[in-house]
């Protein structure tokens, strides 16, 4: 694989995590002011977050432009 798909995998699985870790605190706070932690939402939620971030690094990752320049 050639260097810079590896640098693209890497910043896009950094930004996912961080999506996915971000959506899981807001669901898991919304969910708990109504009710019990549906975990269900949470992890449906938090998934399809994480699937958006990747799609959304296929236009380009801001880390890897800055680190070319």
């Amino acid at each position: 694989m050639k260097e810079s798909t590896i640098k693209w995998i890497k910043a896009a699985a950094i930004r996912a995590v961080k999506t996915v870790a971000q959506t899981a605190v807001a669901t898991i706070g919304t969910t708990a002011m109504f009710t019990e932690v549906n975990w269900a939402v949470v992890g449906s939620a938090a998934l399809l977050a994480g699937v958006l971030s990747v799609l959304t690094s296929v236009a380009g990752l801001p880390e890897i432009k800055n680190e070319e320049e």
